[in-house]
């Protein structure tokens, strides 16, 4: 009997590790996909990767090689792979060989520091679920000194507004500066803007938010704007780097 198919277009070229979902879409549409020899411009049409061949440009799809990369993501610089509004993307830094890999989570534009990028889809997923309680660590600015009640607060869970609920795994203090206060934050959620929000639930507001670990990895070394691949023992790493 023949091979039923498995998944719909857009997820082999994630699959096989060479673009994220919303890039092989606009290549599929794009008329660059070609399905046993044949154009094919729908991206939920199902094929079998067991069967059919594919080719992406004219070459010949196979599994790529598993790429995990740490970027020191700079402030003013979107978590995208393209913009409508022409606005300075991290694939800017990456060059051209890192293309198809894909950021693991987001960082605001005004948020700085640690972002990891893979092709490895079952990875992404992992690091990004809360229940692999993968912790991620702020250093965060406050907009002015913070009482021990305050962070206190912090510590016990906020509900932030649209009725969201963050529980930290901690918040302390690192510095009383001049007129500012500086956390240390780490959460293994990652709900949107979630430090930012958090912070202004107990009212106050972010300064400058820096992501400085995702689980035992850090920046250590790493310049703003650079990159590094991940050694197969900081990826074995990561993979048990739950909190507890």
């Amino acid at each position: 009997m023949p091979t039923k198919p498995t998944m719909t277009l857009d997820r082999v070229l994630s699959r096989f590790g060479l673009a994220s979902r919303n890039a092989a879409r606009e290549a599929i549409m794009a008329g660059r996909m070609k399905v046993n020899g044949r154009i094919v411009r729908d991206p939920d049409v199902w094929v079998s990767p067991g069967r059919d061949t594919f080719h992406l440009d004219g070459q010949r799809l196979k599994p790529a090689r598993k790429r995990y990369l740490l970027f020191y993501k700079p402030k003013g610089v979107i978590t995208s792979h393209g913009d409508p509004a022409g606005r300075e993307t991290i694939y800017k830094y990456l060059g051209e060989e890192n293309q198809w890999v894909a950021p693991v989570g987001r960082l605001d534009k005004d948020t700085s520091g640690l972002l990891l990028l893979t092709n490895d889809t079952e990875f992404a997923g992992f690091i990004t679920k809360p229940e692999s309680e993968v912790p991620k660590t702020y250093l965060v600015k406050a907009n002015a000194l913070l009482s021990e009640d305050v962070i206190a607060r912090l510590n016990a869970g906020v509900e932030m507004q649209r009725g969201d609920f963050a529980q930290p795994l901690s918040v302390r203090r690192r510095e009383d500066r001049g007129k500012y206060t500086w956390l240390e934050v780490v959460l293994t959620e990652g709900k949107n803007r979630e430090v930012r929000r958090m912070i202004e639930a107990v009212g106050f507001k972010v300064l400058k938010l820096v992501r400085t670990h995702i689980g035992p990895l850090s920046l250590e070394g790493l310049e703003v704007g650079k990159w590094r691949e991940l050694s197969p023992g900081e990826v074995a790493h990561l993979r048990k780097a739950k909190t507890r």
